[in-house]
């Protein structure tokens, strides 16, 4: 699904929820999205893969890791000095530390490859760490800055973010599932994606949309990754290229289904992600356009 699909879907969200007048429709396609399908969508991603797959990407997940760390721990710093709105501070690390690999980064990652083979990589090898981790950072903020064990315990009510951990553990425990459950799950999880697409744009509220924020979120999840791999990767060949373009990709769907989820500042994140997307995606076609 490409941006311009994805806007569409949010904008017919929009008009659905202009054109119907009533929330509670929109209620139930929020709990069959998120709790129902994605929960699907994301254990059937998971559990498909093998241990030997984790093991082969060892460059890839090193940058997962520190790219994780760059924005969580900047985005931290940064809320816990300057944002006086706790909600916003957790949300502001959940867009920070989210990006959309996939639906955005792929199509990206091919204006500058032919294989985009490392930004598979990269995706997946991302949505394995940073699921349960943003779960934890949207229910510990949502919840008043509860302890550690009660956030644990909210974050693993979300029922996506249980299946995710469910299938790590099978995955690192070497057991496979076989293909014929597997890959139906997946199909039917799939549908989460258009369904969340439409939910959000029944909660969009641009008169939500603060510059402030967009800049806070643009520089934590895009500018400042985009920097760090240009400095220390250059040498890297399509691995560089693929690095470089899904670790400064915008917001996920998902960073918004936690927001949402956690009721934590939802209304104000989508509409940070939809302008932030169109400028990654300008940013990046232009970039193409210039350097051949």
């Amino acid at each position: 699904m490409n941006i311009y699909e994805m806007l569409a879907l949010i904008v017919a969200g929009y008009v659905l929820k202009w054109l119907v007048g009533n929330e509670r429709p929109f209620h139930w396609l929020n709990i069959l999205s998120t709790r129902v399908l994605l929960t699907l969508f994301v254990f059937g991603n998971v559990a498909s893969k093998d241990l030997g797959y984790l093991i082969s990407i060892k460059l890839v997940f090193i940058y997962v890791i520190l790219i994780i760390a760059l924005c969580l721990g900047f985005s931290y710093l940064y809320a816990r000095f300057f944002v006086r709105d706790e909600r916003w501070a957790g949300a502001l690390m959940v867009l920070s530390v989210y990006p959309n690999t996939a639906a955005m980064g792929f199509p990206i990652a091919s204006l500058f490859l032919d294989d985009i083979t490392p930004a598979i990589l990269y995706s997946t090898t991302n949505s394995l760490i940073v699921l349960p981790l943003a779960s934890f950072i949207a229910a510990h903020y949502s919840s008043g800055k509860a302890s550690i064990r009660k956030s644990l315990i909210k974050a693993l009510k979300f029922p996506p973010t249980a299946a995710n951990l469910l299938a790590l553990a099978l995955v690192v425990s070497g057991i496979k599932l076989p293909s014929w459950f597997l890959e139906p799950v997946k199909a039917v999880g799939w549908w989460s994606i258009p369904l969340l697409l439409i939910y959000f744009g029944t909660i969009i509220d641009l008169r939500e949309f603060r510059l402030r924020h967009l800049l806070e979120v643009g520089l934590f999840r895009s500018v400042l990754p985009f920097l760090f791999v240009i400095f220390t990767l250059r040498s890297a060949g399509n691995t560089y290229y693929a690095v470089l373009v899904e670790s400064a990709m915008p917001p996920a769907i998902m960073a918004n289904v936690l927001l949402a989820h956690y009721r934590l500042k939802a209304g104000e994140g989508i509409a940070v992600t939809v302008v932030l997307s169109l400028l990654v995606l300008l940013f990046f076609t232009s970039l193409r356009f210039f350097t051949g």
